[in-house]
């Protein structure tokens, strides 16, 4: 798991990081709206925390900016301010959760652990690129023609996060982190493997998709038909 922390106190957000990382949480923390956007658009992260005062964009116009872009992420926010209103605008905007501070570490943390989970099971939607279509119900690879092949879970699990960020490289790093876990042992030979077992099976349904490689850095999904 890694999550993006954006929060402008600096002593609690260096506290947060390095709770986080003792319950083996990746975190990366920066302190001003701009930042915080530009990381959560070209990052790959499980959930974002996101303060909503903030200097520079603050972070409803963050959250706000993210869910223009089509960037999903589970969003909690945090606040000083116990108002209703900068709630109810926050949940409009598309935030899953909120938090008013102070608040326990523990309470952080369970919720943080739920937001997860939810990204999770509510991934029942099938997703489309040019004219490529990721089932996750039947765990199936399909064209907008008919066809349709089996996916393993793994291969689900790669073509998921490709399918989450089209045209943006995932690197080896974040595709063993999210999949197998940042303490595996897995190595990059294992990636190619499977990256070439799923690229046989999009040349089988005759689609324009293709996953390009980044030598030495990961891989992207792109439209050869544009």
């Amino acid at each position: 798991m890694r999550i993006l922390l954006v929060e402008d106190e600096e002593r609690l957000s260096a506290a947060l990081v390095e709770i986080f990382k003792k319950h083996q949480i990746g975190v990366d923390a920066v302190y001003n709206g701009n930042d915080g956007l530009d990381y959560a658009l070209n990052g790959d992260y499980d959930a974002l925390i996101l303060d909503i005062m903030l200097p520079g964009m603050n972070g409803l116009d963050v959250l706000k900016n993210l869910r223009a872009n089509k960037k999903n992420v589970p969003v909690m926010l945090l606040t000083a301010k116990d108002d209703i209103s900068d709630k109810v605008q926050g949940l409009d905007l598309g935030a899953d959760d909120y938090m008013t501070k102070p608040f326990s570490t523990e309470e952080l943390l369970a919720r943080v652990r739920a937001l997860t989970r939810r990204k999770g099971e509510l991934r029942d939607e099938d997703r489309t690129f040019g004219d490529l279509i990721l089932n996750s119900k039947n765990c199936e690879l399909q064209s907008t023609s008919g066809n349709a092949i089996k996916l393993s879970l793994k291969e689900y699990q790669i073509l998921d996060r490709l399918f989450d960020n089209p045209h943006q490289i995932i690197t080896k790093e974040q595709l063993i982190d999210k999949i197998w876990g940042g303490d595996s042992n897995i190595e990059y030979n294992n990636v190619e493997v499977y990256i070439s077992f799923i690229r046989k099976k999009i040349e089988n349904l005759g689609v324009g998709i293709r996953i390009r490689t980044a030598r030495g850095i990961g891989y992207s999904l792109e439209d050869s038909t544009r």
